[in-house]
């Protein structure tokens, strides 16, 4: 049975999560950290296993990212990306200000870019937007 659930997501949870699409480890302060000031995360378990994740980081009012949607691999093509991203997407508008607009980003991978236009997202640089950009400290 698939079950999302909202802001519960543990540090073992999201580091394996990680772990299982191969990316950057991080410490376990690290991914503590990064949960306890995520404004929002939702975990995708099938029958209690975790199988997917996405965190929504920002200010919540006028800039918001997606963060860390990651799908293990073995699920990824079924539909819990999907899951993920429209249950982000609806977290946003919710709790977004009335008769305001937010911005709402995200970094793609390489060679994700499709997934995300089918939900509205445009690639950058634009005629109006320049490229993002991004620094490791």
């Amino acid at each position: 049975m698939i079950e999302l659930i909202e802001n519960k997501m543990d540090v073992d949870t999201y580091l394996g999560l990680r772990k299982s699409v191969n990316w950057k480890v991080l410490s376990e302060e690290q991914a503590k950290k990064a949960l306890d000031r995520s404004l929002f995360t939702v975990c995708v378990y099938d029958d209690g296993k975790p199988i997917g994740m996405g965190r929504i980081v920002g200010d919540g009012v006028v800039i918001d990212y997606i963060q860390d949607l990651v799908v293990r691999p073995e699920y990824q093509g079924k539909g819990v990306g999907r899951m993920v991203i429209e249950h982000l997407i609806d977290y946003v508008k919710s709790s977004k200000i009335p008769d305001t607009e937010i911005m709402l980003c995200l970094m793609c991978a390489k060679g994700r870019e499709n997934f995300y236009k089918r939900f509205d997202f445009i690639a950058r640089p634009t005629e109006k937007l320049g490229p993002g950009m991004i620094q490791y400290l």
